[in-house]
């Protein structure tokens, strides 16, 4: 019976995918501590510290079919220790003789640290994917809509025209620095574990070294520079990272709630015939995906928070904030993978309502473009002198519910320097988006090799 969401039968697939789930999954950690002490003895044979045979038969029997989970379970409970009762149902399955050369000179947190790196590299890899895919459709989006003048909003309120596709570059861009934030990020927590004790190694005397250079090797990890029992930067870096792509996510899917408002309605999620707002009003679309993006990414950095209450450890070993991760790096890679879901299909059906984006950029009767106004005016009467011309026109056109330009034309300081012909020209919104196109070009560049 499952009791949150990320496992729910009936909520699951809401909050996560299954290919994110399977790397979480208690088999899959089975396997990579199994994975873990494989490649430990077998780093060990080849420095002449455990026989030949004994890592051979480690190697074969590592396999978590072969394990009893029922067994290893009740046996947490009764150790109250997270790995001891794993290593003895691994005793048991390799026998007494191979089976005594197992966890050879490391200690708990090497295996169980080194497992979760290896979640972390299935995961980093599926995050990866993901978030180029989120960059192409993103681009594709962007570049459709290059010209497509809008209202740029500021403080909730018209400010100046900008374009649907100068909009979506900058989610774009996002994308693009969280993938050069992953590809940066590798060395430093991609790394295995093995330190022993207390980190000395002493426990595998002058070989300690090596053998903590072939064991992650063998795991395709990084060595550590030092052993990281107490050092949990890597994992809050990490975090990080996966915390800011869903940031990303987040501001797109409330971005969509924003714009696909009754009053605005120039965008929408999607929508099909059979998908339901509301129970009890028919009439409803509600952005219904977004929102439950967004509620999943606000879990996602609340959880992704404890990652730095985990930086403060004790002395050379600390538990008390250790197993916090066992539960937020879960939680928070299949959330935000669930997230990133969501919103592909999102930006693959979004819908464009053209002829709303249109009105609504008229809607202030030219107000949207006064910077414009004032600006042109500037060169005869000086930038201040004409911001403070055009803000006396543009709030009696506010309040009186007035053209812009129908107040303008009856100001002698404005007709005195600029024609009607040129006030016209100088207040229709779709000649003034600036750079956008150039930026959507720049970004579709530059983001290119990426994908």
């Amino acid at each position: 019976m499952a009791s949150f969401v990320i496992d729910s039968e009936l909520f699951r697939d809401q909050y996560g995918t299954p290919e994110m789930r399977a790397v979480f999954s208690d088999e899959q950690l089975v396997q990579n501590w199994l994975d873990a002490w494989a490649a430990l003895a077998e780093a060990e044979k080849e420095l002449g510290i455990v026989p030949e045979e004994a890592a051979a038969h480690i190697k074969e029997m590592a396999k978590w079919q072969n394990m009893d989970m029922t067994a290893i379970r009740e046996g947490f409970l009764r150790t109250s220790h997270p790995l001891m009762p794993q290593i003895r149902e691994f005793e048991r399955v390799c026998g007494k003789k191979a089976g005594g050369f197992i966890h050879w000179g490391a200690t708990t947190q090497d295996i169980m640290d080194t497992a979760v790196v290896l979640q972390i590299k299935a995961a980093h890899g599926l995050l990866t994917k993901e978030v180029k895919e989120l960059l192409r459709l993103c681009l594709e989006r962007a570049k459709e809509n290059r010209d497509l003048v809008m209202a740029g909003r500021t403080h909730g309120q018209h400010a100046v025209p900008i374009t649907l596709g100068a909009k979506i570059a900058v989610w774009a861009a996002e994308f693009a620095r969280h993938l050069e934030r992953l590809e940066e990020g590798r060395h430093r927590y991609l790394v295995g574990e093995l330190g022993g004790a207390a980190g000395s190694i002493a426990s595998l005397g002058e070989q300690g070294l090596t053998v903590q250079e072939r064991y992650c090797k063998k795991l395709g990890l990084g060595q550590p520079l030092t052993t990281w029992h107490v050092s949990r930067d890597g994992f809050c870096e990490f975090a990080s990272s996966v915390s800011m792509i869903a940031g990303t996510v987040g501001k797109i899917a409330n971005e969509f709630i924003n714009l696909e408002r009754t009053e605005i309605c120039e965008l929408e999620e999607s929508f099909a015939m059979g998908k339901v707002g509301s129970s009890t009003m028919p009439h409803k679309r509600n952005p219904m995906v977004c929102e439950n993006i967004l509620a999943t990414v606000r879990v996602v950095q609340a959880n992704a928070a404890l990652s730095f209450g985990a930086m403060i450890q004790e002395h050379e070993r600390d538990m008390s904030f250790w197993q916090t991760e066992w539960s937020y790096i879960p939680q928070i890679c299949i959330m935000t993978d669930g997230a990133i879901a969501m919103l592909k299909t999102i930006l693959k059906n979004m819908i464009v309502h053209k002829d709303r984006i249109e009105k609504n950029l008229y809607m202030t009767k030219g107000l949207i473009v006064s910077e414009r106004a004032m600006l042109e005016l500037g060169h005869y009467l000086g930038r201040q002198n004409a911001h403070d011309v055009i803000y006396d026109a543009s709030m009696k056109a506010f309040e009186e519910d007035r053209m812009l330009l129908e107040v303008l034309l009856k100001d002698k300081r404005v007709t005195d320097r600029l024609s009607e012909e040129t006030l016209r020209e100088l207040l229709k919104p779709e000649n003034y988006s600036g750079s956008c196109g150039k930026l959507v070009d720049r970004v579709a560049e530059k983001c290119a090799g990426l994908i």
